[in-house]
This record gives C-alpha cells, sequence and structure tokens, in this order.
C-alpha cells in the first residue's frame, strides 16, 4: 500500500474517509480514523495522551473543516492508547461496546502516571513500562466514557455512509470491534490487527482472534487500517492470521512436552516473523494459548507479564550482538 506513506499524520483514503497514522506503531503509538459524509463525522479511536490527541484533532481540521465537530466518536476497544484522548472530543456521543465500556476504567490514567514518575521503586515489569511510555504524558486525563454501548453490532449512518461497527472479540481484548464502511470498503480494524508488529492477546482466546481474521478477510474490503501500523491489503490479515496459528502451533508443541509458558515463548524460533516489531509480546499470548489448552482463563499478571517481555527483550539484544560471534560455552 505504497499509495499511503506511513508518515505521521491524516492520509486521504477517498470519499470522505480519511487514515491519522502515527509511526512506529509500536507499544502505544496507535492509528485512528476520521468518517465524514455529508457534514457530518464519525471519529475512530482517541491517542494515548492528549497532546497526541488535540494535535490530530488540529490536523483532522485543517483537512476537513467539518471535522471542527465531531458528532460521534467510537472507541475500538479500552486500550488507553485509544481511549485517553476522549476527553477533547467535547460533544460528540461516545459509543462503543458494553464490555469495553466496562473495561474503561477512570482511574487508569492516574495509575499510568504514578507508575511513570515511580518506576524506580516499582520494579522491572514497571520499569519496562516506563521506558516504553515515556514518550506520552498521563498528567490531567480524565476518561470519558461512552454515553451509548451495543453488544455484538451497531450500524451508524454518517451523512448518507453506513457504517457498520462489529464486535469480533474476545481477541486482543475481551471485546474488540471494526468500524466497515462497505460504500468505501474501508475496514478501521483497531488492535485485531498490527501491521508490521507483533499482536498481543491480552484477553484471548487466539483461535477467536483466527476467527476474527477470518471474518475480516470475508468482508468486501480493499483498503485495512490497523490499530498499529501502516495502511494495509488483506495479504496483511493474511500474514498476521498465520503468525496466531504458527505461535499456536509452536505452543500447543511445547505445552505437551511439559514446558513452562514462560520458557515455551523464550524457547519458539520465530523465524519469518522476526522482524516484526515488538517480539516480546510472544510472551503474553503463548501464556494465553495456555490457557486456552487447560480451558482455563486467568486474570493476567501485567506487572509479571511485563517483566518476562523485559527479559525477552534482553535475550533478543543479546542473540543480536553475538549475530554468529560468539559462542556460549554451556
Amino acid at each position: 500500500m505504497a499509495k499511503w506513506q506511513y508518515t505521521k499524520g491524516m492520509k486521504d483514503i477517498g470519499n470522505g474517509v480519511w487514515a491519522y497514522l502515527q509511526p512506529d506503531g509500536s507499544w502505544g503509538w496507535s492509528n485512528a480514523g476520521l468518517i465524514v459524509d455529508g457534514g457530518q463525522t464519525l471519529l475512530v479511536d482517541t491517542l494515548f495522551d492528549l497532546k497526541l490527541t488535540a494535535e490530530m484533532l488540529t490536523d483532522m481540521r485543517r483537512a476537513v473543516p467539518a471535522a471542527e465537530h465531531i458528532n460521534t466518536l467510537f472507541n475500538t476497544h479500552h486500550n488507553g492508547d485509544h481511549t485517553f484522548g476522549n476527553q477533547l472530543v467535547e460533544g460528540a456521543e461516545i459509543v462503543a461496546t458494553e464490555i469495553t465500556a466496562e473495561d474503561m476504567d477512570p482511574s487508569h490514567p492516574a495509575h499510568y502516571h504514578s507508575m511513570m514518575v515511580n518506576a524506580g521503586k516499582l520494579g522491572r515489569g514497571a520499569q519496562f513500562v516506563a521506558e516504553l511510555f515515556k514518550p506520552f504524558d498521563f498528567t490531567d486525563i480524565q476518561l470519558r466514557k461512552p454515553d451509548r454501548t451495543f453488544v455484538d453490532r451497531l450500524d451508524l449512518k454518517v451523512g448518507g455512509k453506513t457504517v457498520q461497527l462489529i464486535d469480533l472479540g474476545p481477541a486482543h481484548t475481551r471485546s474488540d470491534t471494526v468500524a466497515f464502511v462497505p460504500d468505501d470498503r474501508v475496514v478501521f480494524t483497531g488492535d485485531l490487527m498490527f501491521v508490521e508488529g507483533t499482536p498481543i492477546a491480552w484477553a484471548g482466546p487466539v483461535s477467536n482472534w483466527v476467527r476474527a481474521c477470518e471474518r475480516i478477510l470475508e468482508m468486501d474490503v480493499d483498503v485495512i487500517v490497523p490499530g498499529h501500523g501502516p495502511i494495509a491489503e488483506k495479504q496483511a490479515v493474511r500474514d498476521m492470521k498465520a503468525y496466531l496459528e504458527f505461535v499456536q502451533y509452536e505452543a500447543r508443541k511445547r505445552f505437551e512436552k511439559g514446558m513452562n509458558a514462560r520458557d515455551a515463548a523464550f524457547d519458539i524460533k520465530l523465524g519469518r516473523y522476526a522482524d516484526w516489531g515488538d517480539a516480546e509480546r510472544i510472551v503474553v499470548t503463548v501464556l494465553n494459548l495456555y490457557e486456552e489448552f487447560v480451558g482455563e482463563h486467568k486474570e493476567p499478571e501485567v506487572m509479571k507479564l511485563f517483566e518476562q517481555m523485559a527479559d525477552y527483550r534482553d535475550k533478543l539484544r543479546a542473540e543480536h550482538k553475538c549475530d554468529g560471534h560468539c559462542h556460549h560455552d554451556h
């Protein structure tokens, strides 16, 4: 999709549909969207902090005068990098699924802020989070929750355009909803799609995420705007589905050998996925798969997982330094 360069800012997909991209798509650097018709506007997601969201809204208004007033804001899922800017979209009706609304916790921004400030005292997991989220400012965020919720599916009108909001989760979170614009053959996927980046299954089950990919592949779309990464076509969905199936297969083999989830994640050779960003997320996805294999999903111990991801990243750095130049005495 070289048609839209992967650079920061507004991308005109055509016919009143826009994407807003934030390279490099890594932790916290999410995308958003704007759908405009007949003076009506729908915003898909906000960004991780107020400064970034304000900058995006300014860019949108510059490109699209109708965006001066956003009628509806749709949050694809509850994560902060898609919701923390909600308070700046004044006067908009915020729409999300019931589960997304439930999972949007107004204490989260303050929690992030205090973690950033106190990371030094909080241990390795928190230090890794603080390193990942250093570019963002979590002060003064009052998380605005949805005004209107739905279950499974909601069709909205934006001027003459129909936008279908379809919940394909649980996968990345407990509820992951896409915004499908059939007339323009565009879908905004939220974090059901990471392009050139590694997906992370906080909620799972991974088998349902694979099904969600299949549902997106069945849609009559040409343009896919992911939650993170460049604008893509269906090949990117096939690639991500293949990654999830690959990890599922490799994790299953190790599960059956009696390896624990952490060791399994560290043992899997990434092969053709090795150059995707944020490879350490495999740690969370493998744990999720292990829970699926035993049929029991537990609330994740988030800080412990960030600690393991930090270890994984260190392992990659060490291997990278070696790249054939060192041998280990076992």
